[in-house]
Parts: C-alpha cells; structure tokens; sequence
C-alpha cells in the first residue's frame, strides 16, 4: 500500500479471518479456492491469477502518512513512472492520451496500460496515436487489476523496464485497470501517483475515502462539465478533498476538452524534476 500505515508486503490480508486451512467460495459457475499459508496469512486464487492475500484497511488513510519515494529507487533501470488509478470510467485513459499528447514532444516517454481481460486502453492508445505503437505495452491482469498494481507487480515492472530501456525513456506511464476506492499503486511501482475520480459518481466520493482518495499524490476530480447534470456540487468536493486529503493537492479538470491536462502536468514534472534531479525541458 502507498502508505505509512500499510506496509509494502506483495501479499496483503483479507478483512476477515479463516479459522480452516481450505475451502472454496462459490460465485456463479467459479469457485475460489482460499488456504493458510506458511506466513499464516490467508490466500486465494481465482481466474488464473497468481495466489495471492490481502491486507486489512483499517482507516480511509492519510496523505501525510502515504509512503515516501524509495531512496533505493535507480532511474537508470526504470525511468520515473506516473501510476494512474481510479475506479471504471473516470476517464485514466484519456488522461493517458492527454498526458502524452502533451508531454511526447520535449520527453521520451512510454506507456503501459491495464484491462481484466482485453487490451481495450492500449488499443486506444494507439488507435488515437498517443505514442508509437511500439511504446505502448498492454496487460491483461486477470480479475484483481489491484494486484497488478500492488501485491504482485512484476506483470507491469517487466515491460515498463523494457520500455524504459529500449527508449531511454524519460516518464513511463502505468494506468491501472478500473478498480475500487482502495486499490492504489504500491511506490515500488509509481513513484509519482494520480488517482482520478469523476463527477458522475457523485459528491460523496471525495469524503468516503480509501487510499486511492487520501493517499495518491494527485487527486484529480474529473468531468466537471457533467457536475450540474448529474447534480453535483462541486464545492462540496473541493472540501471534502482538501479534508480527506490533509490539504493535499487536488487538480478539478475536464480531461477530454484539456481543461486541468497542464496543471496535472506541472505536478508530474515538479516531482519529475525533485526525484531525478534533472531539469524540465
């Protein structure tokens, strides 16, 4: 978990205990099978994926607590990378398409992208031409897109360190396949973390928190445009942000029409610069 609270384990916890070491949970024609294993924690497998476990969230979270970049990080190996998360249809890949549309002609940039079971964003990537299709890397990571971002993230390291050395990239861009308010990037994957939520959901997203909300270093509330539509007040999410996110930055855009695309851009390169100790170009 990118937190002070949660700490970086590629394995977390279920909510709940098993007191037996094995046994299935039925949902429609699957089954998920669970065991103890030899750390004592519980773990279970299902659509193919690697096992894995999870660990209790016991609070929405805290910004100032999130987790430090790594001191031990090499952007030699990997260049620094953007993770973008957020739940389905808040708009990561058409951030992903406005980000590189943006930044492609001064950086060298690559990007990755996440689906449960297609390589629809990557697709899109390409079809609107955000980079060279040979820049773009698409991942299928089965039905938790969260451990692909989290607990077991080899599945996306592997083609951002390829991508990253084949292009002497500058920025890699990871996105995550749509996933909860609790699922964000671990920091040995994203250096530099935006969560993305949009208006249509509601006003009350801001304020239920969950690390994604309180513990990316960018919160981007977007759509703004659909705010009065879907009757959404947007002073209420502008305080509810700042409040979940100990006055941490938040960014209102609407990124399909490039309203906010700069000021998201500004932050990336602001941390760009402080990580790497390069300069902006």
């Amino acid at each position: 978990m990118a937190s002070g609270d949660h700490h970086h384990h590629h394995h977390h916890h279920h909510e709940h205990d098993h007191a037996h070491h094995d046994h299935e949970h039925f949902h429609g024609d699957s089954a998920t099978s669970s065991w103890v294993g030899p750390d004592g924690k519980v773990y279970h497998s299902h659509d193919g994926l690697a096992p894995h476990s999870h660990e209790p969230i016991y609070s929405p979270g805290y910004f100032s607590r999130r987790a430090p970049l790594l001191l031990t990080r090499n952007f030699t190996e990997r260049a620094f990378t953007v993770g973008i998360g957020g739940p389905v249809g808040t708009g990561k890949t058409a951030l992903m398409l406005a980000l590189c549309k943006f930044l492609r002609d001064k950086y060298s940039l690559a990007a990755v992208t996440n689906d449960i079971f297609t390589k629809e964003d990557g697709e899109f990537l390409v079809k609107h031409g955000a980079l060279p299709e040979e820049r773009i890397r698409a991942v299928e990571t089965g039905g938790c897109p969260h451990a692909a971002i989290r607990e077991d993230i080899s599945v996306n390291l592997g083609p951002l360190e390829e991508l990253s050395n084949l292009f002497k990239a500058d920025l890699l861009l990871c996105e995550s396949g749509g996933d909860n308010l609790a699922a964000n990037f671990s920091r040995e994957l994203a250096d530099y973390i935006i969560y993305i939520i949009d208006v249509s959901a509601g006003d009350k997203i801001p304020r239920k928190g969950g690390p994604g909300i309180t513990q990316a270093d960018l919160l981007v509330i977007n759509k703004t445009d659909l705010a009065q539509a879907v009757g959404a007040d947007l002073t209420v999410m502008e305080r509810d942000a700042l409040r979940m996110r100990d006055g941490g930055p938040f960014v209102f855009s609407q990124v399909k029409h490039g309203v906010g695309v700069e000021e998201i851009v500004n932050h990336i390169l602001k941390a760009w610069e402080v990580a790497t100790g390069k300069k902006l170009h």
